[in-house]
C-alpha cells in the first residue's frame, strides 16, 4: 500500500439546468481554494454528456483552470468515459493535462451506463466492452512511447509514435459497479476507484472479487485503494440531515431517471425514500459521525484514499465550504492518524 492515509475531494460541477456557467464556476474554485488551504490531498471531477436535468463542465478544461489554484493537489478525472472518445485524442489530452498538473494527475476510467451518451456517439451497445478495453491499451501505448498498432473501425495506427507524452504515466483508476467491472478493473487497470453509490456490505464482498482476480491475472497487489463517498459534515447530525437531504435525494432522483441503479450490483434501487436510500451508503453526521463511518473502510478494507463528495447540484455553497472545512480539519486528520 502506498505510505499514509490520503483525503481528497470531489467537485460535483453539476449545477441545476440554466445556471450561469460562470458564476458555478466560481463557486467551484473556492471550493477548490479551500480543499487546498485545508490540506487535502486530491481534487476529482467527472464526465457526462447531455445530462437531462443537470448542466455540467466538461472535466478537461475545468481540471486544467483549477490545476493553477490547486497548490499540489493531485488532479484526476473520476470519470473519463473512455469507450466514446478517440484513444489519439484521449491519450494527448490528458498527457497535456499532466503536464499542466506538474505529473501530478490521475487517469479516471470509466465505462458509463447511460444509453443517450453511446447514442450520441454512434456506438452500439455491445461493442462498449471490447471499445474500452481497446482504447486503454492504445492510451497506454501511446504513452510508452514506442511504436503502436490499432486496426479498428474507429482508430487504426500503422507503427505510430506519440511525442505528446505525460510527465509521469499517470496511474490508472478504473470505476466500476458491476461484479464483471470489478473483475475487470482488477485485470486492467492499477486500481478500482470504489464507487459512492454501493453499500458498504456490497462493496465488501466486491473488494474480495477485486483481490482475488487480481491475483490470478498475476498482478501486485494495489498501492492505492480509493474509495469515493457522499458525505455531508455539520456540528450536529441533525443540521447535516438538514442540509444534505434535499441535495442528495434530488441527484439521487435524477440517477434513476439515468439507469444507474440498474447496473448496480445485488438489486439496489434508487427509488426509495431517503433513509432507504441513505442506509449504509451516505455519510451524514457530526465530524465524529463521519469519523467512525470512514474509518471501517481503512482499517477493515484497506482504504487509504478517501475522496469525499460534500456540494451538490443546487447546494448554496457556503454550507459546502463549511462541511468541506470541518472534513479537512477533523475529519481528515483523524483518517490519517496510526
Amino acid at each position: 500500500m502506498a505510505d499514509g492515509v490520503r483525503v481528497g475531494v470531489f467537485l460535483t460541477h453539476q449545477q441545476p439546468e440554466g445556471r450561469d456557467p460562470v458564476e458555478a464556476l466560481g463557486e467551484q474554485l473556492r471550493l477548490v481554494r479551500a480543499a487546498r488551504d485545508g490540506g487535502l490531498d486530491s481534487v476529482f471531477a467527472g464526465q457526462h454528456h447531455l445530462p437531462e436535468s443537470f448542466s455540467h463542465i466538461q472535466p478537461l478544461p475545468w481540471l486544467a483552470r483549477l490545476a493553477a489554484e490547486a497548490g499540489e493537489m493531485r488532479i484526476g478525472t473520476g470519470i473519463h468515459l473512455l469507450a466514446l472518445h478517440n484513444p489519439v485524442d484521449t491519450a494527448e489530452n490528458f498527457a497535456s493535462l499532466d503536464a499542466v498538473t506538474g505529473g501530478r494527475s490521475v487517469f479516471g476510467v470509466g465505462l458509463g451506463y447511460r444509453e443517450v451518451e453511446y447514442a450520441a456517439f454512434g456506438i452500439p451497445p455491445e461493442q462498449k466492452v471490447k471499445r474500452f478495453t481497446e482504447n486503454l491499451r492504445i492510451v497506454q501505448e501511446l504513452w510508452s512511447g514506442e511504436p503502436v498498432h490499432a486496426d479498428n473501425p474507429w482508430c487504426r495506427l500503422d507503427g505510430v509514435r506519440s511525442t505528446s507524452l505525460p510527465r509521469s504515466k499517470p496511474p490508472v483508476w478504473m470505476a466500476a459497479n458491476s461484479d464483471g467491472a470489478v473483475r475487470r478493473a482488477a485485470r486492467l487497470a492499477d486500481t478500482w476507484m470504489i464507487n459512492p453509490h454501493a453499500t458498504s456490505a456490497t462493496i465488501r464482498r466486491q473488494l474480495d472479487l477485486f483481490h482475488a482476480e487480481r491475483a490470478v491475472a498475476g498482478r501486485e497487489p494495489v498501492r492505492e485503494l480509493p474509495l469515493m463517498r457522499e458525505i455531508y459534515c455539520a456540528p450536529t447530525k441533525d443540521r447535516a440531515l438538514e442540509l444534505a437531504r434535499p441535495h442528495l435525494t434530488r441527484k439521487y432522483q435524477v440517477y434513476a431517471d439515468w439507469g444507474q441503479d440498474k447496473v448496480m450490483p445485488d438489486r439496489e434501487s434508487f427509488r426509495t425514500d431517503y433513509a432507504e436510500l441513505a442506509d449504509d451508503r451516505f455519510i451524514v453526521g457530526s465530524p465524529q459521525d463521519c469519523v467512525d463511518a470512514l474509518l471501517p473502510w481503512r482499517d477493515s478494507l484497506g482504504v487509504n484514499h478517501f475522496i469525499l463528495r460534500t456540494d451538490w447540484a443546487g447546494m448554496p455553497v457556503e454550507d459546502a465550504l463549511a462541511s468541506l472545512h470541518l472534513l479537512a480539519t477533523e475529519v481528515a486528520p483523524a483518517l490519517r492518524s496510526s
